[in-house]
């Protein structure tokens, strides 16, 4: 998966999670907390998507990798190298 693709992917699964953001105007750098409302639970849904879709595993020491977009792609990119993106699953 491209950085792209993982950056597209994230954005459908808080799109699934949170329905009622908008996910199509984030700065990528910023924090998705300061940009959206997402509470503790929504990120572990996050976590919890992640791990259904493509079974990539996050440890809860490293929840903090998931800050942004572009960390969320950084982080990823290794565990997601050879995954398929799966947009609205």
């Amino acid at each position: 998966m491209t950085r792209e693709d993982i950056i597209l992917a994230v954005k459908d699964i808080i799109n699934t999670i949170a329905p009622d953001e908008d996910t199509s105007s984030l700065n990528e750098d910023e924090r998705l907390r300061d940009q959206i409302e997402l509470d503790s639970m929504d990120f572990l849904d996050i976590v919890m998507e992640l791990r259904k879709r493509y079974g990539v595993q996050v440890p809860e020491e490293e929840y903090g990798e998931l800050a942004s977009l572009s960390s969320c792609a950084a982080y990823l990119a290794p565990k997601m190298q050879d995954k398929e993106l799966k947009v609205g699953s």
